[in-house]
């Protein structure tokens, strides 16, 4: 299938600088911000307790003498358990305050990026694949959360550093500008490993986006693919991604594993240089023997949060890369633009399309002066090909997608004008196979009206078959669906979806009816269920069944785009038009004489 492909850049990333990806991080953590200055008092709390360790120590040796070396041992080691308790103790604190604020935030940014997900058009979807979608809604937001705890033990170790390099400065000022010659090539070349950084992390993201979606496509398909025994291909398809993400990751660990040895080995050359020199004025008596270890000790402890400054630049650029992707799906405009908030009262369901232009890409038109009215309480049957355009008609007055030009108007709105929340609770729509959620029956029908009691949901039931269909249900309204109505026959589920649209009473009903044959018994319980939405709404029937087509107010015949025939069944079979040749093609076979002059024929 080509899954390495997808590794290019989707066409709604975009690069952000790292100060509007800071500005942006800070956004989210502005409501955490009493837990933050705890976080930061903290933080200079176990500084303060880290760097004085070496302090307590050198002074303890300078002071050391022989007749009372007994208690100053002892207050020593008080000392150190004491600093080192502050230290555990207020480590502990930032932690479970710091899991907090993090959880806090990527649940926030979770919630925002599914948000925007969610809120997206079916023309997002067409594009960009749901699995790497998911992806960054859930592995990339985990990994901006181990960004803020990164920065958390940065913040400590700042404050540590801070300290000592005063105490440095203070001890021995000419050594520690020895120190400070160093810092530039340390920082500039951490700085180098930083664009490196977030290539090789995006590209490993990207990789692992392409993992999740092949998962996901594969489990989707699953009966697909056993039904033509494709499970070794499906293997294949994941083994060859995964091996690619393997090499990737690996790329990418490499590049962010190695910016500390190499720190670590320009600061262990300035480290020498400066014990020696230190170590030279100890023994010419210029510091005391306290002081040199104060220096050797506190050196090692200003380099190393001085190293992990520099190297988690790199590592940082990982929290950074996530959080762009993350940002990249909120900031991601929709197609589908209102141009206003109304909230209309129960509309009467009147539609009226005129001068329509649409197309799903640039160079194929589905629509071009397309014009169609439906008045209130009519039942209209589309008719036509495969690609005639019947299916668009009823996305986009679902409003899923954004037509170029022309006017769709429900009642006297322009549906653009119209809050689509308000305008989808009047409107009820079946696609061709029915989606159930995991879950009951009874949480499946109410789905969009959960306010709807048990009752209702019988009596309606009854109404269809006498309810005899219920009975044919393990548990009745209890009995699971399974995945996507898997437990479920077709027509079990059909039954399900209706039910679900009825009880919410819908003004507008848009069926895209099923292709799949069921046995007359069911088909006939089906159509029971289609009358009753049908006699309290305005209806578009995308048709596969005579029996919908018949029972419509008026056909209409769609070819490339274009309404070439409308009328009833009657009178379209009498112009011997179009409709009747897709009626001998697709619909004859359906109806009794076909039946009954086919069973002659066998005798």
């Amino acid at each position: 299938m080509g899954f390495f492909s997808n590794l290019d850049t989707e066409a709604y990333d975009r690069e952000y600088s790292d100060r509007d990806l800071l500005k942006r991080i800070v956004s989210y953590l502005k409501p955490h911000a009493g837990r933050l200055t705890g976080i930061s008092l903290l933080l200079i709390l176990i500084g303060a307790a880290s760097a004085s360790l070496p302090l307590v120590i050198s002074s303890s040796i300078d002071r050391l003498t022989a007749d009372q070396a007994d208690s100053q041992v002892k207050l020593l080691i008080g000392l150190v358990l004491f600093a080192a308790l502050v230290n555990w103790g207020g480590n502990w604190i930032r932690r479970r305050m710091t899991v907090r604020v993090v959880s806090s935030v990527v649940m926030t940014l979770r919630t925002d990026a599914f948000a925007s997900a969610a809120n997206h058009d079916l023309s997002f979807y067409d594009k960009f694949s749901s699995g790497r979608v998911v992806s960054r809604i859930t592995s990339d937001t985990r990994e901006f959360g181990k960004l803020i705890l990164l920065i958390t033990d940065l913040g400590a170790q700042m404050v540590q550093a801070l300290i000592l390099g005063v105490v440095l400065i203070r001890l021995e000022f000419q050594l520690f500008v020895y120190i400070l010659i160093f810092l530039p090539f340390i920082f500039l070349l951490a700085r180098g490993f930083r664009s490196i950084a977030r290539k090789s992390t995006r590209e490993g993201m990207k990789a692992l986006a392409t993992v999740n979606a092949t998962i996901k496509e594969t489990v989707s398909g699953i009966a697909v693919a056993k039904n033509f025994r494709q499970e070794p291909k499906i293997f294949s398809d994941f083994d060859e991604a995964n091996i690619e993400s393997y090499r990737i990751n690996v790329r990418r660990g490499f590049v962010l594993s190695i910016v500390f040895p190499v720190l670590n080995a320009i600061s262990g050359i300035g480290t020498a240089i400066l014990v020696y020199a230190g170590g030279m004025s100890a023994a010419q008596g210029i510091v005391s023997i306290g002081s040199w270890y104060l220096f050797v000790v506190g050196l090692d402890r200003f380099f190393f949060p001085v190293l992990n400054l520099a190297s988690f630049w790199a590592q940082v650029q990982v929290g950074l890369a996530a959080s762009e992707r993350v940002f990249a799906l909120i900031d991601a405009e929709p197609v589908v633009v209102q141009t206003g908030n109304i909230i209309p009262d129960r509309i009467s369901g009147r539609i009226n399309i005129q001068n329509l232009h649409f197309r799903y890409t640039d160079d194929e038109w589905v629509f071009k002066d397309f014009n169609l009215t439906v008045e209130p309480g009519e039942n209209v049957a589309l008719v036509g090909h495969t690609g005639s355009g019947k299916s668009s008609i009823a996305k986009l007055i679902a409003r899923f997608y954004e037509f170029q030009s022309g006017t769709i108007k429900i009642d006297n709105y322009d549906i653009r004008d119209l809050d689509l929340t308000s305008y989808r609770k009047q409107l009820g729509m079946i696609s061709q196979v029915p989606f159930l959620f995991s879950g009951t029956v009874s949480e499946n029908i109410q789905y969009a009206s959960t306010d709807s009691s048990l009752e209702e949901m019988t009596l309606l039931a009854r109404e269809i078959g006498d309810g005899e269909w219920l009975e044919t249900l393990p548990e009745g309204f209890d009995t699971e669906v399974g995945e996507r109505g898997a437990h479920l026959s077709m027509g079990q589920r059909q039954l399900v979806a209706l039910l679900r649209v009825l009880i919410q009473n819908p003004a507008i009903f848009i069926l895209d009816e099923a292709t799949a044959s069921i046995d007359p018994f069911t088909e006939r319980q089906i159509q029971q269920a289609l009358d009753l939405i049908l006699k309290d709404s305005t209806s578009i029937l995308i048709a596969h069944r005579l029996s919908t087509v018949k029972s419509a107010d008026r056909i209409i015949v769609i070819d490339q785009g274009k309404i070439i025939e409308e009328g009833t069944h009657e009178s379209l079979l009498k112009m011997g038009g179009y409709y009747s040749v897709l009626y001998n093609t697709y619909f004859r076979h359906q109806s009794l004489t076909y039946v009954e002059e086919s069973g002659k024929l066998a005798e």
